[in-house]
């Protein structure tokens, strides 16, 4: 477990210093909108809704939109194993893969849970002195409940 897991954790949780993270490093986060959920380091869960600002032309929320909660989803469980971690590690989105299942309206909760294999990636990483990959998978769902996207994102480690 890195060390700094718990400041960063503070960090993401506190939606005033969470909005300001966003808006200093993800400003196109910051203005679509999204919010964390739930964050620990096992899963997080990121929340978007429908709005003028996420829309697409067919009604539903923009794919775009869509990839950027589920990309920050797995990335803060990534950022959070990387967060002022010695030796520093590199992190790196090389492929992502995504199913659309179902229109997306309303209000969609994205949920990662691989925050323990993250953890085991980057400390293999750190231990070897090579490069690692893992798959995430983010799973976005509706208010009903019903999956309307399946994202995987495949993130390399490095230390540096």
């Amino acid at each position: 477990m890195n060390h700094s897991f718990n400041i960063f954790k503070q960090l993401i949780t506190n939606p005033i210093k969470f909005r300001f993270f966003l808006f200093q490093k993800l400003p196109a986060a910051f203005f679509a909108g999204l919010r964390m959920q739930h964050f620990d380091a096992d899963s997080c869960v990121v929340r978007i809704r429908y709005s003028w600002f996420t829309m697409n032309p067919f009604n539903s929320v923009y794919f775009a939109v869509e990839a950027m909660a589920a990309e920050m989803c797995s990335g803060m469980l990534a950022f959070s194993q990387v967060y002022k971690r010695t030796p520093k590690v590199s992190m790196l989105v090389v492929k992502m893969e995504v199913a659309f299942v179902k229109k997306a309206t309303g209000v969609l909760l994205f949920s990662c849970e691989d925050g323990m294999a993250i953890q085991t990636a980057v400390d293999e990483a750190i231990a070897t002195k090579e490069g690692k990959t893992i798959i995430c998978k983010s799973i976005g769902k509706n208010e009903a409940g019903e999956v309307v996207a399946e994202f995987n994102f495949t993130w390399s480690f490095k230390a540096k």
